[in-house]
């Protein structure tokens, strides 16, 4: 196999999984599947990683996403979609504001 061929698919594979999570995180049934206000949501959320309280939204929503990750219960490790870290306990989560 040509290595265009492997980046091609190892990129494929990538976007599957980030496909993956709109789905586990429930956006597709929150929204019906209205692709414009998924993407609205993720341009919202672009725009809050790019503020000037970016370090504070990127520690709460992985924070979030590590306690979401393990609550979803892969004992085995083999979900892709969830990285290692993510299996392992996480500490008391930061409070919305």
């Amino acid at each position: 196999m040509r290595a265009w061929q492997v980046d091609r698919r190892k990129r494929t594979r990538h976007l599957i999984e980030l496909g993956g999570l709109v789905v586990k995180a429930g956006l597709v049934n929150l929204t019906g599947g209205d692709r414009a206000m998924i993407y609205g949501a993720l341009l919202w959320m672009a725009e809050k990683l790019q503020s000037n309280r970016s370090e504070q939204a990127r520690a709460l929503r992985a924070a979030k996403g590590a306690q979401a990750f393990a609550g979803v219960g892969d004992p085995e490790g083999t979900d892709p979609i969830v990285p290692a870290a993510a299996r392992k306990s996480v500490g008391k989560p930061w409070e919305d504001q």
